[in-house]
């Protein structure tokens, strides 16, 4: 699962920069890459924090 912030993180600051240069097709394709990535992993993290308090004994 850090792999998919670490992604997440790279594309918001490729977004960022882009944004700056003023390439906004490339910032608004690169932002929403990083949103999704972001509700991945924190959807992910959920189900693992259920399951794990679910089959704990």
């Amino acid at each position: 699962m850090g792999n998919l912030l670490y992604y997440a993180i790279v594309f918001l600051v490729v977004a960022l920069v882009a944004a700056a240069l003023g390439f906004g097709g490339v910032a608004g394709t690169a932002m929403e890459g990083a949103r999704l990535l972001f509700w991945v992993a924190l959807v992910l993290f959920v189900v693992s924090a259920v399951v794990g308090l679910v089959r704990r004994p």
